[in-house]
């Protein structure tokens, strides 16, 4: 696991300054060694985690003949079996290391060597006879990839900082970008926040020659179903794969560990790996002190069952001082899930250099509430209008529970919100009912962001809901998730802020034979009426307690709506509406002190919103210097107390 950069063009002495200014940026993701290498054209540079052969030199690493250069990011889980077939036509390796796999295989190979990875990857091969650039990006984009095109020399880097600390790369704001933030979470590929920085969508491929940057999608899930077969002859094979994936993923030279939520995913995971090496490794688990969004005792009794060294820890109200450094962290605003990423991180980070999740399973298995009520939400878009209008949603809006999460009040809101819509529209709105849609759109963008707003933001979802290789509704959200959520979310989550700490989290239930076996299963072994994960609570029913194959989708989430009350919410109400965004015409003035109003009431759920909106406010003081600016560290460091209000 690394962190890689460099510049291809341009003057070498210059350059290699920059990019060691470059590498410094990155020096959280690779803290074990640093390597940079000036060539012909180009120069690359590499922070390295030793996982593989750690004693092995830094790379960027070269093949027999000078030739190619290569810095890579990742691993690839298959790198003893490709090695061999190498060895046999003659290739020599210095290091045991997957890189050099990987390398000599591009050489053979050329883009063809792509479809013979396990693992994730972004790398950087430097061929210096053809004065060109190869860069590619896994099949699900666990790892990142951004570039930047400046003054005719093309800049890399793994992270977005790497890129800013060039010295001539200037900062502006992408206003699309915000906008498909505050709608999705996320900001779909090539676009950043920052005007002229791109990011290589997952699945892709990139060459950079004689000035000019092509890109070319290499790969894409599918949902081809294979012939009939019967339910139990799926769920064995279901538990097998699960199993060969988690032990691939156990591939290294260094401790491993697992993060443990007692969800199922997690769960599952870490069954594999006690039957794959035993069950003495330690797991991790964070939580808080309200209960109902607490799963420490789920995940402790699932480290009773296996018999892991667990390991937990609680946090409480100070993760809100935590949202400048998250910032930092990555580069661009989030949403709450980042804070419970960030202390599951920090936590397993005192103990190992590498860990197991289960980010994927629920776009592999069929795991979102939401995969379930899609049906529902047809229905109710088939009735009339006018019943809606008049008489469903004035019913709704009087229901109590709009703050309990999942109470019948929060579900029938969500599910009135949804409207008329139907298919991909449908779809894109159930994903961001809780976020900024049309209506709130209305009376909290300002006129700077009512420009951005063209509709793009759920058009990325809904497009590919539309556009998805499949049929059936269920497979087309799938492939709608694994194709924009997923990468540019949850996977960007995972990788920034676990490399922040120095900390590999590796993915087993992304494993791309997995994934192209699960997508395969008929719809009915994925939800099922109001079940979801058919099958893999079927693989694993003698494996784990009833308590968590029984137990209902949770979601990693910490508990900001119950923190966010008296002073704490009036706090985020001075810091929005006297701060930067309603300064620079972002959000409409009055909109936060509606947003605080209406949570304080209980009218409405606003706290995803408000540590939105918490978040872009950090993000414009961090990277535009607006408001006297907060001055964002060469290093990262522990958030501890840090304030965030101004």
């Amino acid at each position: 696991m690394c962190g890689i950069c460099g510049v291809i063009g341009g003057d070498p002495g210059r350059e290699r300054q920059a990019v060691r200014r470059m590498s410094v940026a990155l020096r959280h993701r690779g803290p074990d060694d640093e390597g940079l290498e000036v060539l012909d054209g180009a120069v690359l540079a590499n922070r390295r985690l030793g996982i593989i052969d750690p004693e092995a030199p830094a790379q960027p690493f070269c093949n027999e003949d000078g030739r190619l250069w290569i810095t890579f990011n990742g691993e690839i889980y298959n790198h003893r079996e490709l090695r061999g077939g190498l060895e046999a036509r003659g290739h020599r390796f210095r290091t045991r290391t997957d890189t050099e796999v990987l390398l000599h295989l591009f050489e053979e190979e050329g883009w063809g060597a792509l479809d013979q990875l396990r693992g994730m990857f972004a790398f950087a091969i430097w061929d210096r006879s053809a004065r060109r650039l190869y860069a590619a990006r896994d099949h699900f984009g666990q790892k990142p990839f951004h570039y930047s095109v400046v003054g005719g020399r093309f800049l890399f880097g793994s992270e977005i900082k790497a890129l800013l600390a060039h010295p001539d790369v200037r900062v502006t704001p992408q206003m699309e970008a915000v906008d498909h933030y505050l709608t999705q979470r996320f900001v779909p590929p090539p676009l950043t926040m920052f005007e002229g920085i791109h990011r290589l969508p997952a699945g892709h491929r990139l060459e950079w020659a004689a000035g000019e940057v092509a890109t070319e999608r290499w790969w894409k899930p599918g949902f081809t179903l294979e012939q009939s077969r019967p339910d139990a002859e799926w769920i064995s094979e279901l538990e097998s794969r699960v199993d060969a994936a988690v032990a691939r993923h156990l591939e290294s030279d260094v401790p491993v560990g697992a993060l443990l939520s007692g969800g199922l995913d997690s769960s599952a995971v870490v069954s594999a790996m006690a039957r794959a090496d035993g069950p003495d490794f330690p797991t991790f688990c964070v939580g808080t002190e309200v209960a109902s969004l607490d799963e420490r005792g789920f995940a402790r009794q699932v480290a009773d069952h296996i018999g892991t060294r667990h390991h937990e820890r609680r946090v409480g109200d100070e993760v809100l001082g935590s949202i400048p450094t998250l910032v930092r962290c990555l580069d661009e605003p989030s949403d709450p899930i980042a804070a419970c990423t960030w202390e599951a991180a920090r936590l397993a980070s005192e103990q190992v250099k590498v860990v197991l999740g289960g980010d994927g399973g629920d776009e592999i298995f069929g795991g979102f509430d939401r995969y379930a009520a899609f049906p529902w939400a047809e229905r109710y878009a088939a009735v009339p209008a006018w019943v809606r209008d008049r008489l469903m949603a004035p019913a709704v809006d009087a229901l109590p529970g709009a703050l309990a999460y999942k109470s019948f009040g929060q579900r029938a809101r969500w599910l009135n919100d949804l409207g008329g819509r139907r298919g991909g529209s449908l779809y894109a709105r159930m994903t961001s009912v809780f976020r900024f849609g049309p209506e709130e759109k209305e009376w909290v963008y300002g006129p700077v962001l009512r420009v951005a707003a063209t509709g793009a933001a759920e058009a990325c979802i809904a497009d590919a809901f539309d556009r998805a290789p499949a049929r059936d509704p269920l497979h087309r959200m799938l492939f709608a998730d694994l194709v924009t959520r997923l990468p540019e979310h949850s996977l960007m989550l995972s990788d920034r802020l676990s490399m922040a700490h120095g900390l590999e989290l590796r993915s087993p239930l992304l494993d791309v034979d997995l994934a192209g076996f699960t997508a395969s299963m008929p719809s009915h072994l994925k939800v099922r009426g109001r079940s979801t994960k058919v099958a893999l609570r079927a693989a694993f029913r003698d494996r784990l307690p009833p308590s968590i194959l029984e137990r209902p989708k949770q979601g990693f989430m910490l508990p900001v709506s119950h923190w966010l009350q008296g002073s704490s919410l009036n706090q985020v109400r001075d810091t929005i509406e006297g701060g930067v965004l309603v300064s620079e015409g972002w959000v409409a003035p009055g909109a936060a002190s509606r947003l605080t109003e209406e949570q304080a009431s209980g009218r409405s759920d606003h706290h995803v919103r408000l540590w939105m909106l918490l978040n872009l406010d950090a993000w414009c003081r961090i990277h535009l210097k607006l408001n006297g600016g907060i001055e964002w560290p060469d290093h990262l460091a522990p958030a501890g107390n840090r304030s965030w209000a101004r």
